[in-house]
This record gives structure tokens, sequence and C-alpha cells, in this order.
């Protein structure tokens, strides 16, 4: 990973962990299959559990308790000694051992640059272009009320 101060090393890596927990195992398993990956041992999981979801009312209001949701979190440790961790929504245990691994190396400076090229700037594309489709349709869909009210 470049030189930066630890601020600017959790923005990034929590970007990156949000990239790789929203994207679907099998998309991040087709950016990965063509790269020799070191070895790693599993030091947790990867294993399914719930998470209790809180929510406030009102956004500000008193916390309660929203309902549990499945998760999948796996940790893992690289030939280096680089451990990485995630958690995932769902069950796809392929998904949160991928994404821990990533996590790792993308926090090693000999695989940052490389695992950011192949794997977190696909993901972001990706991404982007699904928000911007979404957007498209929520757009078009708009109805001006106020031409509407000119139109009597």
């Amino acid at each position: 990973m470049p030189d930066h101060s630890l601020a600017v090393q959790t923005e990034d890596r929590r970007r990156w962990m949000g990239l790789l927990a929203r994207a679907k195992g099998d998309a991040i398993a087709a950016l990965v299959a063509g790269i020799d990956l070191p070895t790693h041992t599993r030091i947790r999981g990867p294993e399914t559990g719930l998470v209790m979801l809180r929510g406030r009312a009102g956004g500000d209001g008193a916390a309660f308790n929203l309902g549990e949701m499945t998760t999948t979190r796996c940790t893992i440790r690289t030939s280096a000694g680089q451990v990485g961790h995630a958690y995932v929504a769902g069950r796809d245990g392929r998904q949160a051992e991928l994404a821990a691994l990533l996590d790792a190396l993308l926090q090693d400076a000999d695989w940052h640059d490389a695992m950011m090229a192949a794997v977190i700037e696909p993901l972001n594309a990706a991404e982007r272009a699904r928000h911007a489709l979404r957007a498209r349709r929520a757009a078009a869909t708009r109805v001006d009320f106020l031409a509407m009210a000119t139109m009597r």
C-alpha cells in the first residue's frame, strides 16, 4: 500500500471493502481467475451467522431493533503474513474468503497496485454503471407537476 496517513489508509480500505461486500461473489471470482494468487490460510471461517440491524426513528430518534440479516465472515492470513477480514451479506462463503484475501493483498505494498487495477477499479466501474442505469430508469418515470398544472 502506498505510504499514506492512517486516516487516508482507513478511508481507502473502507472504500475497497465496501465494493467487495456489495459485489457478487461470481464477479470477484471472474476478476481474479487469471491471477496467480498467493497461498493463504483461513484463520476464521468462512462462517455464516446473523447480525442485528438497528435503526433510529427519523434518523436521530431512539434506537430500535429493525431485524436480523444473514452475514458471512472470513479472516485469512497470506503466506507473507498479511491478515485480511471480510463480512458480506448473505451466505456466499467464497465471496467472503475472496474479499478477505483481497483485503490482505490490498494492504500489501507488493500487491496493492495490481489488485486495485485488476479487481477494485473494474468493480467500481461496474457499480457506477449500475447506478447510472438505475438513475436513467428513474428519470424516465419523472413527472413534471408544474408542467401539468399549466396544461389546464
